[in-house]
């Protein structure tokens, strides 16, 4: 297929749908028209990834599989869903109709790196995107009826794919519907709710124009890559920039956290002491409307990317950029001229906080992920802990994701001697185990571990050992599940010389296991000391992939406890209980969790707005009623609406204040211990 040719075909299949719209007298029309959008062709480079991205996956993965037209109808299927997860993009014909094209030739493509059928499939789905957004604007002409009986399907993800024309419409029907509830709950009136969605339909469209070929195929390789396992993906040259970025908390720029609604791009955060911070002419609320560099225009953003605003913003230490800045507050716009400079990503780096529980100082080290360096800036933070006396210790891995295995290795390290701290196997049945080699143990003292079903990874790894060793008390909710191991490489080779970056590729090299024997895969880390489970498990984890690699088990490490912790268990999880029970912040979790459970199982929402509202002011009415009750026990005044409740305003983090007080009680534990084993002496009568 010619993809050069591409605005052409396209401008031609899209006649119908501008003919279904034009039967609306009064219909709104969209701002571009088909012919505006452009898609992109492959590239040599996309073509070249695409070959050995094949290559190294077959032969390297630890997962061994056959790249052949079995495998090519998988790829098929994982690729359509996600350009249309909720099947209301392509009709079940556009579905056969590819299938019988592309569905059992994906394989050689993808060893001779052509992407015809890639862009292809992808160029249709603009194309029905495109229809079904311009559908949407013909409904907003007159304000649908929200009285009657109808409801939307939920999760559409295994749903059929729409048969007929009619069938699709009506899911955009209801769609816009939704949409409409959704901001009439805010207070919205008509003419609101209509420029609110012209304008949201319209920049979806435009977004439709922003595709770049590094976008396809991104797309596609993943699909390719996710459907051998769950954490194997591929990274495009500018996603793998940001990968980095992240892994190493560094970058430079200005040191300023962005974030995208609609067409308007918002400043969330300033890193203290990076330009934007120091410059005091930004802040947070803040719309960025156009970036120029040192010299030249300055070009308008609005209704870009992110990715493509942050790429105009960031550059080299020393550069100037400018900024046209929409203040938060209102006002004209004005010029901000900043010098980038080094940013440490410090929101990501490991934390020390320390209070003052029931008499005990109580240390609590937050760790977001396992980023190089994690080791340490720990090492460091436990010599802080250590001069303020702290007499317990959390570490909190709640949704850390993981990271970088040496620095899970690295970090078990400073709580024990020495000795095994995870054994990996490859896809050859190699097994090999990483060790603690140092004898050095950075902290001695009472050790509780706070996880949730968001801790994956390396943060399993960490839990697993602090509980095989018995020393600490592992207190949460169940983990994520991922029990493998996966590597980068980029795409590029030595000898490339000046070629292009063509992306990163993570793939699973191994399956990382307890040091006990077991793997984490799938089962997770259980904790200790359970808390309510406030991520449902059911929805989130990895037992919710359908290709994740299986559970097994390899013979255990040689290692002795070096902790009796756990002896604490049965006696902490008895007052933490008692607590709880009376806690009124759980009283309330627990209601809401019922709540949730409850609704968990509908496969259908109301399209009725009066009881949308219902059950809408039922819920607030429940979080007002629960906000002033916990208000009136901080001493604050209450509020009169919900809606009167800050919006920045951050709930107390209560899971963390009773894994302070269940410390204080391994401390109390162990103290009480070590008294009963000094001996004792009598005095003569």
């Amino acid at each position: 297929m010619n993809l050069v040719k591409t605005k052409t075909l396209v401008a031609g299949v899209i006649l119908g749908a501008l003919l279904v719209s034009s039967n609306f007298a009064n219909a709104v029309q969209p701002k571009l028209k088909i012919t505006d959008i452009t898609m992109p062709s492959a590239t040599e480079e996309n073509q070249l990834a695409t070959k050995r991205a094949a290559t190294r996956l077959t032969q390297s993965h630890y997962r061994k599989f056959q790249l052949d037209d079995a495998f090519s109808e998988k790829i098929f299927d994982r690729y359509i869903k996600s350009l249309d997860y909720s099947r209301n993009t392509f009709l079940q014909s556009d579905i056969d109709e590819l299938r019988t094209k592309y569905g059992t030739v994906l394989d050689d493509q993808l060893n001779q790196g052509d992407l015809s059928a890639a862009f292809a499939i992808y160029e249709l789905m603009t194309k029905r995107r495109y229809e079904r957004y311009v559908y949407a604007l013909s409904l907003l002409d007159r304000e649908p009826d929200l009285k009657g009986q109808e409801q939307i399907e939920i999760d559409r993800e295994k749903a059929a794919f729409p048969k007929t024309q009619q069938e699709i419409d009506k899911l955009w029907e209801q769609r816009v519907k939704n949409d409409v509830i959704s901001l009439k709950l805010k207070d919205k009136k008509w003419s609101e709710i209509k420029a609110k969605l012209t304008k949201r339909y319209n920049l979806a469209i435009r977004r439709l124009t922003q595709t770049k070929a590094d976008d396809v195929l991104q797309t596609y390789l993943n699909a390719f890559a996710r459907e051998i396992d769950p954490h194997t993906s591929y990274l495009a040259p500018r996603t793998a920039k940001s990968f980095n970025e992240s892994m190493n908390l560094s970058l430079e720029g200005i040191g300023a956290t962005l974030q995208s609604e609609d067409d308007e791009t918002t400043i969330k955060s300033l890193v203290p002491g990076a330009p934007a911070d120091k410059s005091k002419k930004l802040q947070a609320g803040d719309k960025i409307v156009g970036v120029g560099q040192a010299k030249g225009e300055i070009e308008d953003v609005v209704g870009w990317r992110l990715e493509d605003i942050v790429d105009k913003i960031k550059g080299r230490k020393g550069t100037k950029v400018r900024l046209e800045i929409e203040p938060a507050k209102g006002g004209k716009t004005r010029i901000v001229t900043l010098v980038r400079d080094r940013i440490r990503i410090e929101d990501q780096a490991a934390k020390l906080t320390v209070d003052k529980v029931e008499g005990k100082n109580i240390g609590v080290i937050k760790i977001p992920s396992f980023y190089i360096g994690l080791t340490e800036d720990v090492k460091k933070l436990l010599v802080q802990m250590n001069k303020k006396k702290v007499e317990g210790l959390i570490v909190d891995l709640r949704e850390n994701g993981g990271g970088a295995l040496t620095e899970a290795v690295g970090l078990s390290g400073l709580f024990i001697t020495d000795g095994p701290i995870v054994q990996v196997r490859d896809a050859y049945q190699r097994i090999r185990i990483h060790e603690d080699d140092d004898s050095a143990q950075q902290y001695k003292g009472p050790l509780v571990v706070m996880i949730n079903r968001y801790s994956a990874s390396a943060s399993e790894i960490f839990a697993a050992a602090i509980q095989d060793y018995n020393r600490g008390v592992i207190v949460g909710q169940n983990t994520f599940g991922k029990g493998t191991v996966q590597q980068s490489r980029t795409l590029n080779f030595v000898y490339d010389l000046d070629q292009t970056p063509l992306g990163l590729l993570q793939y699973t090299i191994q399956k990382f296991y307890r040091i006990n024997g077991g793997s984490t895969q799938l089962k997770g880390v259980a904790a200790d000391i359970k808390f309510p489970e406030i991520i449902d498990a059911k929805e989130y984890g990895e037992e919710k992939e359908d290709n994740a690699l299986p559970w097994d088990k390899i013979p255990a490490s040689n290692y002795s406890e070096v902790g009796n912790a756990r002896e604490a268990v049965s006696v902490m999880t008895e007052k933490h209980l008692a607590r709880i029970a009376k806690d009124p912040e759980f009283i309330a979790l627990n209601e809401e969790l019922k709540i949730r459970d409850e609704r968990r199982e509908r496969k259908f929402l109301s399209l009725n707005y009066a009881k949308r509202k219902l059950e809408n002011d039922q819920d607030d009415a429940r979080r007002l009623k629960d906000i002033n009750e916990r208000f009136k026990r901080e001493g604050k005044k209450a509020l009169k609406d919900i809606d009167d409740l800050p919006k920045d305003y951050e709930a107390p983090d209560f899971f963390l204040k009773e894994a302070e007080k269940m410390t204080v009680d391994l401390v109390l534990f162990e103290q009480n211990k070590v008294n009963q084993s000094k001996p004792q002496t009598q005095t003569a009568q």
